[in-house]
């Protein structure tokens, strides 16, 4: 049986419910990140968009990456909490912030993307770090191909 996702932001505005297992989870260390999480790091956890339901609207920030493609971050318009991130180049998946999740807990990163951008006193698994994303492993995770 799949595990369930469902969480939220801070005031419970906005929540999500998502009917699938986690594709992938991942720290994203990309300096956009960083500035968005107020972190080393984004916690990432990644699903196939068309598996989650979303109650309440996210307002979204949209920013173009270094590879020319857009990001948004849908964050809460009232308490601010970040909840969701849209990829254009990979329209079919939805990342879930995981402080937002229900149940943090659950979190197990399986790898360390954009690390050319980490902060030297961020400590990660060395054998899982990539200086990009690898879009074809995040794909294949959703079951996109």
């Amino acid at each position: 049986m799949a595990q369930k996702l469902s969480g939220g932001c801070a005031c419970r505005a906005i929540h999500y419910e998502c009917s699938v297992a986690p594709g992938l989870m991942l720290n994203r260390h990309c300096r956009d990140c960083q500035q968005a999480s107020g972190s080393a790091y984004a916690a990432i956890v990644v699903v196939p968009k068309a598996a989650v339901q979303i109650r309440g609207e996210p307002r979204y920030h949209k920013v173009v990456g270094q590879a020319g493609k857009a990001i948004e971050r849908g964050f809460c318009p009232n308490c601010g909490s970040q909840v969701t991130v849209k990829l254009e180049r990979l329209p079919d998946i939805l990342g879930l912030q995981a402080g937002s999740l229900d149940d943090p807990s659950i979190y197990r990163p399986a790898m360390d993307v954009f690390t050319a951008s980490a902060q030297a006193w961020d400590h990660m698994d060395p054998t899982h770090q990539y200086d990009f994303a690898p879009g074809c492993l995040v794909a294949s995770a959703v079951g996109r191909r």
